[in-house]
């Protein structure tokens, strides 16, 4: 339907959960940018955009239908992920003299929000203007967090077609949040094989080294002179899942992907501290083979409640998590 705005919306059914629960799916299309946006896992499902010829393909990592995405649940294909993306270690943290033990689904650890975390909700759904807007309730003690939280995530598109997700929560007693969306983009086309080769600037000259839990060490450790420097454009290897420190005083997005072949470019801009690169190696073939994608994920640090050298990610009543990042979409 148009809702009068610039961006065209749609909605249809995607399937039903085993307990019954209706899934939709939103269509958003835009100055030729069109993207699909499901009410579980409030996953974006596709990303698709024209090539320097005009040809308009996929470039995120994708599922056809809701049974693959149910089955699927490891590589987060597209999901917003909460209450805390990324890792917690011991699944423990300690806020204002109490301590708060976490669900653990990775080893000792959480990892982004728990065995039930944001990614395997579903989210009620309304149309705002130029896109439409989730919203979701969690309660005290999900997952082990404290805090009633209330959620709303707005996917909405700009002029020129560019994405932007929008969070914002409140919460009725003090606890941690930390909120992103896990989409893999190949610029070459979701599916077309390996998306390494692909340029990759990222804005920043400091990562968070990681231990072999892919805990941060706490360390602030400069890329210069590493493969971690992406301060200027180069191709991307393999090997990557690191968070990059973002450079606050540095002009323009904090990341840009650029396919030399088909001529897309994709521009991240945030207003979140960090940015996780992962290069997905660990794909096996099924659906997607390694490397088949590329995640860029705006967020907080990892552990940032069990690091006080972190820029926090406490949330206390009263205040509100504000968080947006918008994906510029190009052809050169």
């Amino acid at each position: 339907m148009d809702t009068g705005s610039n961006t065209v919306t749609r909605t249809e059914d995607f399937g039903t959960l085993g307990d019954g629960t209706a899934v939709h799916r939103w269509t958003l299309e835009r100055d030729g940018t069109r993207v699909r946006v499901l009410t579980y896992g409030g996953i974006v499902q596709s990303v698709e955009v024209p090539d320097r010829d005009g040809v308009r393909t996929g470039v995120a990592l994708g599922l056809p239908d809701l049974a693959a995405y149910l089955k699927y649940t490891g590589p987060y294909f597209g999901a917003l992920v909460g209450r805390y993306a990324n890792r917690i270690g011991g699944a423990a943290f300690e806020l204002d003299g109490r301590t708060h033990r976490l669900t653990r689904n990775e080893g000792r650890n959480q990892v982004h929000g728990g065995a039930l975390g944001f990614d395997k909700r579903v989210w009620k759904a309304r149309e705002v203007a130029d896109g439409v807007e989730l919203s979701l309730v969690s309660a005290d003690g999900e997952e082990g967090f404290p805090g009633r939280l209330e959620l709303s995530v707005a996917y909405t598109l700009d002029a020129g077609g560019s994405l932007q997700i929008a969070y914002r929560a409140t919460t009725d007693a003090p606890t941690v949040l930390n909120l992103t969306n896990h989409t893999y983009w190949n610029l070459a086309g979701a599916g077309s094989g390996s998306a390494l080769g692909q340029r990759l600037r990222i804005a920043a000259g400091l990562i968070t080294p990681a231990d072999a839990e892919s805990l941060p060490t706490g360390e602030f450790r400069p890329v210069e002179g590493t493969r971690f420097d992406f301060r200027e454009p180069r191709p991307v290897s393999g090997g990557f899942d690191h968070n990059y420190v973002l450079d606050a005083d540095t002009p323009g997005p904090a990341a840009e992907l650029y396919d030399e072949a088909s001529g897309r470019a994709l521009t991240v801009a945030t207003t979140e501290p960090g940015l996780q690169l992962y290069t997905a190696d660990h794909f096996d073939g099924e659906p997607f083979g390694p490397c088949a994608g590329i995640a860029l994920e705006t967020q907080h640090f990892p552990d940032s409640p069990n690091r006080p050298e972190f820029p926090s990610t406490v949330l206390r009543p009263g205040e509100a998590y504000v968080s947006r990042t918008v994906y510029g979409f190009s052809v050169r």
